[in-house]
């Protein structure tokens, strides 16, 4: 059983299940899980766990994410994106500039509140939002806090005077749980025009980068040498304070006891045999106690 983390750059047209299934098959490896969906549409980094690493998933949910993508100005849909319903549409008669896509950029950075797209996967009295959507039944859509840590237009906008439409890139770096459709829609609402999202390509999740990845395809023609595309656990905590513990110390640890430690940090990663076996949280006057037991052996 592989045991790691292993960075898929996904294809358009599947789901993030899709992926974990395929895997399933290919590594011929049921203990499989993925954090952070990924919509059909979307390309790019899709973390996956890999035998012991699932353990992680909850804790690689909370590190920040980044995007590159395309908006466009002059239309609007029910999802946000062009797989929607048009729900407005307006001809541009002259460009927006594009001090004002930055200004209005800026006013979405920062701690700030999202409403989610009709047809997300949030939840609402334990259905889906697009489940609604797809029955035609109303819903209030939830009300969420997100951290938007950078929204930057990235090149020139480009106007198209025949059609009326206005497209611009963009790149978007931001915390677990933000929707960078709604941010391309409610930019649109801050200009006074309809917006959609075009492209959406996620380059970072969990600490992992595009450089990373590897495509399904690509890991089906090496599956041999599989081992060469996952990573290390230890790679995940790879900016934590790291403790090497000696024999008697990893007694106590294995055990789960609380042991003292003189250092000053919220978490550290301790280490026995050169990995990381378990991450221990801070308790005050130097006391460590267990938040996260990873490997039991040795």
């Amino acid at each position: 059983m592989f045991n790691g983390i292993i960075v898929i750059d996904k294809a358009a047209g599947m789901t993030s299940g899709d992926v974990v299934y395929k895997l399933r098959r290919l590594l011929k490896q049921k203990k499989i899980g993925h954090a952070g969906t990924l919509d059909p549409e979307v390309t790019g980094v899709l973390p996956i766990a890999l035998g012991q690493a699932t353990k992680l998933i909850e804790l690689m949910h909370e590190r920040p994410k980044a995007y590159v993508g395309e908006g466009m100005l002059g239309l609007a849909t029910d999802s946000y994106d062009l797989e929607g319903k048009i729900l407005a549409e307006r001809a541009l008669s002259q460009p927006v500039s594009d001090q004002a896509i930055k200004a209005a950029m800026e006013k979405f950075t920062g701690e700030i509140v999202q409403q989610p797209p009709i047809y997300s996967a949030v939840r609402v009295n334990g259905k889906r939002l697009y489940e609604y959507a797809r029955e035609g039944i109303p819903v209030e859509r939830p009300k969420r806090t997100v951290q938007v840590f950078r929204y930057d237009l990235t090149e020139p906008s480009q106007f198209d005077p025949e059609k009326g439409r206005q497209t611009f890139t963009y790149e978007v770096e931001c915390s677990k749980g933000t929707y960078v459709r709604s941010l391309v829609n409610d930019l649109g609402e801050e200009l006074g025009l309809p917006a959609v999202m075009t492209k959406l390509r996620r380059t970072a999740s969990s600490g992992y980068k595009l450089q990373d990845a590897v495509t399904l395809e690509e890991l089906a023609d090496n599956l041999n040498h599989a081992e060469d595309y996952i990573q290390p656990i230890d790679s995940f905590f790879a900016d934590y304070q790291q403790v090497d513990l000696d024999a008697a110390l990893w007694q106590q640890v294995k055990n789960g006891a609380w042991i003292k430690l003189p250092l000053d940090a919220d978490k550290v990663a301790l280490r026995y045999n050169k990995t990381v076996k378990a991450i221990y949280r801070a308790k005050g006057q130097g006391l460590y106690c267990p938040d996260l037991m990873l490997l039991s052996n040795e």
